[in-house]
């Protein structure tokens, strides 16, 4: 396939149909270059990537050959009975946005074309109808094409198939909704050899990748067209200066409130960016006390009810609100051309992150987006810092691409059985085609089919998990009509992770009867899942022993003392991304480059270099001091919370076996503290405890192995992958089933497995599944070679200025007996009356 570049001199307007030329000069436009850079591409029969910013008309270069073969297709094909187009997209509310969008030019050059939605918000009765008439264009989800290409009657619905638009192509392949939607394309190309795949994005780390996953692989592994727009108006970034001292710790930003109110006041329309939804509840809450002038403000997340989320979104579109409080919900492509200015509230913990949404803000590729950062404490400062400059040079950091998920897979067989009766050396030539499966072992492969049709070698005997089975014409069908239910039912990878209730109890006698007592609240399952039984955490005002999970609940005791070894994990589940941590890294190592830093935190860089040393790329800081009747080790890795909650438990291990006494530990993004009774620093110095023997990377194998089989992670990362296989069923025909169910029912295989067969596929899964996702176990790894003898030990007497954030979010906390003690609050303060002196 060829590279194409715009601006293209060669190619002229003659490619567009009179009508559309005629649309484009009734609105005083002219087609850009790369538009019919795409068409050309189109018309030569090449699948194409389009790389492009913010407002340059990418969906309607991505649309334009579909409408010109469509218009000129006339109604020679009217009685067809299959969809012309399948526009891909990563947001039910983006669907619906280009719907709006794309009806009006088709309806002002007169075109008779009909166009659709089909999401998961779509009514039953308008699914079925959309089956028996399709429409010209189909505007669906990753989902959706699961439930379609699953049909028997797919060859007839996609027969007349000519083109697949993938919108925010980057946001979707490196999920397991793009594995899942790789495997789709894959079953399309099948069923419609000469479709042609079109990609969309405005934000790409690796090209080629993309470029790669838009085709068929083969063994010369063949690549899309390119054509990338050059140019567009740099975006105008700024971090907010605030009056108030930036806090040393924290994430809500409390302190920027009257700054955040101001920006919404001088502009006409405001998108405010956070990364977690309690963090949108708690902006939109403060912002709506402190909304003196009564502007129209409104909030947007996952949660909200859909009749919610679109009565805000059709407010937006018509300029009704002054400004939204959003998460990633409102990230990509919605085209909102009268949005003023964007606030990021928080850390964007990766730089393509914040270039996706800050273009959101005027939508027009010759107008700067404009955008305010405002950093939670000042650690986020630095970060903000690094992710300006990231995003005047360009530089991106998406994820790469990876192998595709086994539980994603063992999904698509059985859907591909619900479809049609398939021979597995068939469906093996069409999955490996896909790119996240090209180097797919055939014993995979086979051992997945084999998993679909038993259960594997330990549930084999049980009839309810065999539901494909091999016939004598040696083709795989479903076993029974109510699989094919179970399928439409739960299709899918997005998992919701439930709420344990946290119950308190009292044991008796030596089993250790755990039911029954009062409901304390509710905690995510992210938060217990890393617990092994006896560790305890704050919660509700007290601490509490965690006894262990029952069914869907936490099970928990009064506990004694005041030690938690495992505090609450607070602020964003975005992982900061390896990009903005080197850079962050090379900013504290730079002096000349803390002059663009506000001067409370420069000064809190210079105070921190004089009392102890300054983090350095390639080294790890490792800082002890004395606090009390405790002893405090603090390591600055900057890898991001994943990583560090993960290092966090291992060093805990390594120091219990030490006789360091260790009691708890608390991550950051950016630094770890450990807590203990023996002074880890003197251990340190006289060789007790060598650093390099605590930092060995040897600790990613039994200590991991250990830790993992005493946590309950594994059975969490278990549930879903047993969810997303369809091993386990959410949804039955007539029925839903409770979060508690599923959880019995997946613990109960989950140990089947383990004690039985242990190298179950399933079980694969879930341990790949959690050192990527969970555990962050390459990053860190990565990390232990990189500072294998570069690590600096600075024994202090007395806390450093980079400790106190990571010390104040224990410090958060409140612990009976202690609630009068002021500690932490008293070093802050101390600490900035010490760097205002040294002015």
């Amino acid at each position: 396939m060829s590279t194409s570049k715009s601006p293209l001199a060669e190619i002229g307007t003659p490619l567009l149909p009179p009508s559309f030329l005629n649309w484009f000069q009734s609105k005083g436009w002219s087609p850009r270059a790369h538009q019919l850079a795409l068409l050309q591409e189109s018309e030569q029969g090449n699948s194409t990537l389009l790389i492009a910013p913010t407002g340059a008309g990418k969906t309607l270069a991505g649309f334009l050959p579909a409408l010109v073969d469509l218009a000129q297709r006339g109604k020679s094909n009217a009685s067809s009975r299959g969809i012309h187009t399948l526009y891909i997209s990563p947001l039910k509310a983006l669907a619906v946005d280009i719907h709006r969008n794309l009806e009006k030019p088709i309806s002002e050059m007169g075109l008779d074309i009909s166009l659709e939605t089909r999401t998961g918000d779509t009514p039953a009765y308008k699914r079925q109808r959309q089956k028996l008439a399709p429409p010209d264009i189909l505007l669906t989800t990753p989902e959706q094409l699961a439930l379609l290409i699953a049909a028997k009657d797919a060859g007839r619905f996609f027969e007349d198939l000519r083109y697949v638009i993938f919108d925010e192509l980057h946001s979707l392949v490196t999920s397991k909704r793009g594995h899942l939607l790789s495997l789709g394309l894959a079953r399309l190309r099948r069923l419609q050899p000469g479709v042609q795949t079109i990609g969309l994005s405005a934000t790409v780390a690796d090209p080629d990748g993309l470029r790669r996953w838009l085709l068929p692989q083969t063994s010369d592994a063949p690549m899309a067209s390119l054509v990338t727009v050059e140019g567009g108006a740099k975006p105008h970034i700024t971090i907010l200066e605030s009056d108030d001292h930036v806090p040393w710790a924290g994430h809500s930003a409390v302190y920027a409130l009257p700054g955040i109110y101001d920006a919404i006041k001088r502009h006409g329309t405001t998108l405010i960016f956070v990364n977690t939804r309690s963090q949108a509840e708690r902006l939109f809450h403060d912002l709506w006390m402190a909304n003196d002038d009564n502007m129209p403000i409104a909030l947007h997340h996952g949660s909200l009810d859909v009749g919610k989320r679109r009565k805000v979104e059709q407010a937006m579109a018509a300029n009704a609100l002054r400004a939204v409080v959003a998460t990633s919900t409102l990230d990509l492509g919605i085209d909102w051309g009268d949005v003023d200015l964007v606030i990021h509230v928080g850390a964007p913990k990766g730089a393509s992150r914040l270039a996706q949404r800050i273009g959101r803000s005027n939508h027009r590729m010759d107008e700067p987006s404009r955008a305010i950062l405002v950093p939670a404490n000042r650690f986020e400062v630095m970060e903000c810092q690094a992710a300006l400059d990231a995003n005047y040079i360009g530089a991106q950091d998406t994820p790469p691409l990876g192998d595709g998920s086994l539980d994603v897979l063992a999904q698509h067989v059985l859907g591909m059985a619900c479809a049609e009766p398939f021979r597995a050396d068939d469906l093996y030539a069409e999955v490996t085609t896909a790119l996240p499966y090209a180097s797919l072992p055939r014993e995979t492969f086979d051992r997945i089919v084999d998993f679909v049709a038993t259960g594997g070698y330990a549930l084999k005997s049980y009839e309810r998990f065999a539901k494909i089975k091999q016939t004598a014409d040696g083709t795989w069908r479903v076993t029974h009509p109510r699989f094919a239910q179970q399928y439409r039912l739960n299709v899918g990878t997005i998992i919701e992770a439930p709420s344990l209730n946290v119950r308190l109890t009292r044991q008796r006698g030596k089993g250790g009867n755990v039911r029954g007592g009062p409901v304390l609240g509710k905690v995510e399952e992210y938060f217990v899942e890393s617990l092994s039984p006896g560790e305890t955490f704050f919660f509700s005002g007290r601490v509490l022993r965690f006894e262990g999970i029952r069914e869907n609940e936490c099970i928990v005791t009064n506990a004694e003392g005041f030690d938690a070894k495992i505090p609450s994990y607070e602020g964003g589940k975005f992982p900061l991304s390896t990009y903005l941590a080197s850079q962050v890294r090379a900013m504290l190592a730079d002096p000349a480059r803390w002059g663009a830093l506000p001067d409370q935190v420069s000064d809190w860089l210079r105070i921190q270099k004089e009392k102890s040393v300054l983090p350095q790329p390639g080294s790890l800081l490792v800082e002890t001091f004395p606090r009390g009747e405790r002893s405090y080790m603090v390591i600055y890795p900057f890898e991001g919370r994943l990583a560090h909650q993960t290092l966090g438990m291992l060093l805990t291990r390594r120091l219990e076996r030490a006789k360091a006494r260790p009691l708890g530990f608390i991550a950051t993004d950016y630094a770890v503290s450990i807590w203990g009774l023996r002074d880890m620093g003197r251990m340190f110095k006289n060789g007790e405890l060598p650093l390099s023997e605590l930092f060995d990377a040897d600790m990613l194998g039994d200590d991991l192995e250990t830790w993992l089989s005493e946590s309950f992670m594994l059975k969490r990362t278990f549930r879903n992958c047993a969810l997303i296989s369809g091993l386990v069923e959410k949804r039955h025909p007539g029925q839903e089933k409770s979060g508690r169910q599923v959880t019995v029912s997946t613990d109960l295989i989950y140990d089947v497995l383990r004690e039985h067969e242990p190298d179950h596929i399933l079980i694969k899964a879930t341990r790949a599944d959690a050192a990527t996702g969970l555990l962050d176990i390459r990053r860190l790894s990565d990390m232990l070679s990189r500072i294998k003898g570069h690590i600096v030990h600075k024994n202090l007497d007395q806390i450093s200025p980079f400790a106190v954030p990571v010390m104040m979010e224990i410090g958060k906390e409140r612990v009976p007996g202690e609630a009068h003690e002021t500690l932490l609050e008293e070093i802050a303060d101390e600490l900035t009356r010490e760097m205002m002196d040294h002015k």
